[in-house]
């Protein structure tokens, strides 16, 4: 996806935007459950390459289909 085109100004206020949503204690928390989970899964040794962890179906799948949802889209999501 190419980069947005935006004006300083924009581009400070979505840099802002972006880093409250990312900071969030929703989103903290789904990347400290990742990160668990990844430490328990690679000490197992199983592979992770190639996988995300996917917080609806609570297990690891392709990166294709976590952050494409699944053949659905995001746009709804």
């Amino acid at each position: 996806m190419p980069k947005q085109k935006l004006s300083k100004r924009a581009a400070l206020a979505k840099k802002k935007r972006d880093l409250a949503t990312a900071n969030s204690p929703r989103r903290k928390a789904m990347r400290a459950e990742n990160q668990r989970l990844r430490r328990a899964r690679k000490k197992a040794g199983k592979k992770l390459k190639g996988l995300d962890y996917d917080h609806k179906t609570k297990r690891f799948t392709t990166v294709k289909k976590n952050r494409g949802n699944r053949g659905h889209g995001t746009k709804k999501e």
